[in-house]
């Protein structure tokens, strides 16, 4: 029977081994084999001393590094012939790399499981009974449905043409010159020589305070009004001047 042993953070000997080069920070095609197998059995040996049952496959990887480890040992026999032998430790370097490919797709497909499980799928029924209307399909042949789909586009490229022709008329908004004229005809008709800012108002938004502002401004400049105001944001009062070079703001 095969099972797959963890201890501690380590899922298998790959899994211990790889942590142990990442953790020597040794470049995975460049493997000191001498000091990643002695690092190896000693951390094998302080785990059999914790669990005496060990996986076999913890210390079969461990024999495999022994016996790399005196492969690595043993003296070349020339410059010639050690170019040309094949590296000991390629086999050991193609099995690491297999296994951290698998690691990150088993984590990949892990994190896919873990988000799918957010999403609540319900399956189609037949709705028809509730409805007692029978499905209708829609039966046309290539060339009609082809010809519909020509007038639509006709049809559409007709209307942007007439679109094109036109443009949006925007009502001209009052000048500062006509509110001034308004303000004075507001005195008259109401027979008063003082009114408040806000009579002077014909709507409540934000261009028409603006607007009156600044015909206010106009007038005080031409010595046609005075104002007053208690403090600051209190109400404002204007009145008429009686002379020409009266000028009051307060």
């Amino acid at each position: 029977m095969t099972y797959k042993v963890k201890i501690e953070n380590f899922e298998g000997p790959f899994d211990l081994l790889c942590y142990l080069i990442e953790s020597a920070e040794m470049n995975i095609y460049d493997i000191q084999v001498s000091e990643i197998t002695n690092g190896y059995l000693s951390y094998v040996e302080e785990m059999r001393l914790r669990d005496p049952a060990l996986g076999g496959e913890f210390m079969v990887l461990a024999a495999s590094l022994i016996e790399l480890k005196s492969k690595m040992l043993l003296p070349r026999s020339g410059a010639a012939d050690a170019a040309a032998e094949e590296d000991p430790r390629s086999e050991l370097v193609t099995k690491l790399l297999l296994y951290r490919k698998f690691k990150s797709v088993a984590a990949f497909l892990s994190e896919r499981e873990e988000q799918a499980r957010l999403f609540f799928e319900k399956p189609a029924e037949d709705l028809q009974p509730y409805t007692n209307e029978p499905d209708e399909y829609l039966r046309m042949d290539r060339d009609r449905f082809v010809q519909a789909f020509r007038d639509f586009l006709g049809r559409k490229q007709r209307v942007d043409e007439v679109r094109s022709l036109y443009a949006r008329a925007e009502r001209q908004r009052e000048t500062t010159e006509t509110r001034i004229s308004f303000i004075k005809g507001l005195f008259a008709f109401k027979n008063a020589s003082k009114l408040r800012f806000r009579e002077l108002l014909k709507r409540n938004d934000r261009f028409e305070k603006v607007l009156t502002f600044v015909a206010l401004l106009e007038m005080i400049r031409n010595k046609t009004l005075r104002a007053r105001q208690s403090g600051g944001f209190a109400e404002i009062t204007v009145e008429l001047c009686e002379k020409e070079n009266a000028l009051y703001v307060e």
